[in-house]
């Protein structure tokens, strides 16, 4: 039996879109944390600066959908915001609000990303995987990647599945 594929990393771009530089927005959803003790929303950012992208934008919000609405709407208007991520508000209690805010945006939600994270994700912490809606949506014509607020779960998902992928995304939403 042949192993499976690794798929392309962050740093072996070359078929999925080269070595574009984005424009990023990061924006964490929280009611524990702060801008200065943020660790999700820092780790969010060193990440993509570390995949050559530049964060063009970042906030930390109140978990209500009228906050996250009020940052990203104007930053997905800006050229210069290629890509957004979220960070925290994914889970299931009644105060995890991003994903109700993205779906309320216009946009449409892709449904690959999400089934995928949780399939890395239960590789990691099994069974507790399927309590994160983490989830991708096109709104204004960019990616807006809604992921769960712990540190883990960031890395994960920007190394394992949106570095690798974002210049390509970017790239088929362009045309």
């Amino acid at each position: 039996m042949t192993e499976p594929h690794p798929g392309p990393t962050a740093t072996s771009r070359h078929h999925l879109g080269g070595t574009r530089s984005l424009g990023f927005a990061v924006l964490s959803v929280s009611d524990t944390h702060t801008k200065d003790d943020d660790p999700s929303g820092q780790l969010a950012q060193e990440l993509v600066r570390g995949a050559g992208h530049q964060v063009v934008h970042y906030e930390l919000v109140a978990n209500s959908i009228a906050d996250a609405r009020d940052h990203l709407e104007p930053w997905l208007a800006e050229p210069k915001v290629e890509a957004a991520v979220t960070v925290g508000g994914t889970g299931v209690s009644s105060r995890d609000l991003t994903v109700n805010a993205l779906e309320t945006m216009g946009g449409r939600k892709l449904e690959g990303f999400g089934e995928l994270y949780r399939s890395v994700s239960f590789q990691e912490v099994g069974p507790l995987a399927i309590i994160s809606r983490a989830s991708l949506f096109v709104i204004a014509g960019k990616p807006v990647f809604a992921l769960p607020g712990s540190e883990r779960a960031v890395r994960t998902a920007l190394e394992k599945l949106i570095l690798p992928a974002v210049i390509h995304l970017v790239e088929e939403l362009e045309r």
